[in-house]
């Protein structure tokens, strides 16, 4: 017997702040959580699976239209069709949308109440499924601990939307302990609400099996859901099934050893053509960082605008349908004796130690940010939020920012020309 585990489907996630990005391939990106829940549903029917379980964020609230919840019943009627149950609970984000609690779905799925755990049995399958949907978006209660005792003989599993005891970039909903998961007895704990891949025990399995469709290039990697092949009432092979659509991510090119910015350039190619080949034919949405001590270096900085828009051509060279590059951070620094500057006697050798003393804190710092603290009131918001935000109230964030300054300057006060000698 098979059973199929997924979560946080998202499905027409609003991805917010693409259309900034210029070229984009919006509709592209914004239909990928369909396309990814089709290729679940395709696999449920290849696999020939007996239980979709759906641990929660199955919607990301309230839906612009209507065509959200039609497209959803249609895909569910596509597994009633294959003899394929649904169970599922909802998460956060399902459960302060008013259009999603008045969904009405084929009899083949199961929302599990938000009252009180319960416990729905499939008696031909020796299956037994225990969950609890949100009642709430900010359930802080441990739900875990009051789910029913597991059903002798039967192949107990436990659908729960949970951040566990925490998981950074995500709300603490539903905090519990994996003692508490094991307290109940069960032999699979199928979770969601974690976007990344995550196998927590094996005695028994407690599986985060991440989203369905990464969302924005923090997301990055294959992405997808969990096949679990069950034999005598235990679990004898767990599977991860990629299944996502565009495929997101972090991409840094090392340029180190690099003597000029044709060949970073030749470098660049080649790391996006490898993972463009990784991605199996999927759309690479990337933010792409240049880092490495490099003598291309001064080339680069040199003349950035262009040298990033030559990256982008190389990027467009592969085709829009496989290649999308989100940003181009330049992160490169120059071959510097960074330790000789630092020895000098001139103003040179006094801003390097000076640099040097901010990155280790103290009053040195304390007082730069005090310089900044009337510039971040001013900021608009598009500049103080976000990924991209700048955090003037961070000592990480300026510490993080010396190693750009210190390039930049260095690069600039060594580039002038020395005096003239005396004649």
């Amino acid at each position: 017997m098979k059973l199929i585990h997924a979560a946080d489907l998202h499905l027409d996630s609003p991805l917010k702040g693409l259309s900034r990005y210029e070229g984009a391939p919006v509709e592209r990106i914004r239909g990928a959580t369909r396309r990814a829940f089709v290729k679940l549903v395709d696999a449920c029917l290849d696999n020939q699976a007996a239980i979709l379980l759906l641990a929660g964020d199955l919607f990301d609230g309230d839906w612009r239209d209507y065509s959200t919840g039609l497209f959803f019943c249609s895909q569910l009627s596509r597994l009633r069709e294959g003899g394929v149950q649904v169970v599922i609970v909802r998460g956060n984000h399902d459960a302060h949308g008013r259009m999603t609690r008045q969904l009405p779905l084929p009899d083949n799925a199961h929302v599990l109440s938000e009252r009180a755990p319960e416990t729905l049995r499939f008696d031909a399958l020796g299956v037994a499924v225990h969950g609890q949907s949100f009642d709430r978006r900010d359930v802080d209660e441990d739900l875990a601990a009051r789910y029913p005792d597991p059903v002798p003989g039967y192949f107990n599993v436990g659908l729960l939307h949970t951040a566990l005891e925490g998981r950074p970039g995500h709300a603490h909903y539903a905090p519990t302990t994996l003692q508490v998961l094991r307290s109940r007895g069960y032999d699979y704990w199928a979770l969601g609400h974690v976007h990344a891949r995550e196998v927590i025990s094996e005695d028994p399995y407690v599986v985060f099996p991440g989203n369905l469709q990464a969302r924005h290039v923090n997301e990055g990697g294959p992405k997808g859901a969990t096949l679990i092949e069950v034999e005598e009432g235990r679990v004898r092979e767990l599977r991860a099934l990629i299944l996502d659509d565009v495929r997101f991510g972090r991409l840094a090119v090392d340029l180190t050893g690099c003597a000029s910015a044709d060949a970073a350039l030749e470098r660049v190619r080649a790391v996006l053509e490898t993972a463009v080949a990784e991605a199996d034919g999927r759309l690479c949405a990337l933010r792409l960082e240049l880092r490495g001590v490099t003598a291309a270096h001064a080339a680069l900085a040199a003349d950035s605008e262009r040298w990033l828009h030559e990256v982008r051509v190389a990027a467009n060279d592969m085709g829009r349908e496989r290649v999308w590059l989100e940003q181009v951070v330049l992160s490169t620094r120059a071959e510097l004796d960074l330790a000789g500057l630092r020895a000098q006697d001139g103003a040179l050798g006094q801003l390097c130690r000076a640099i040097e003393a901010l990155r280790g804190g103290g009053p040195e710092l304390s007082a730069l940010m005090e310089d900044f603290a009337d510039l971040r009131t001013k900021l608009p918001p598009a500049l103080r939020d976000g990924d991209d935000a700048l955090r003037l109230d961070d000592p990480a964030y300026f510490v993080a920012a010396l190693d750009d300054v210190e390039q930049i300057l260095l690069h600039a006060l060594l580039a002038q020309p020395g005096p003239e000698p005396s004649p």
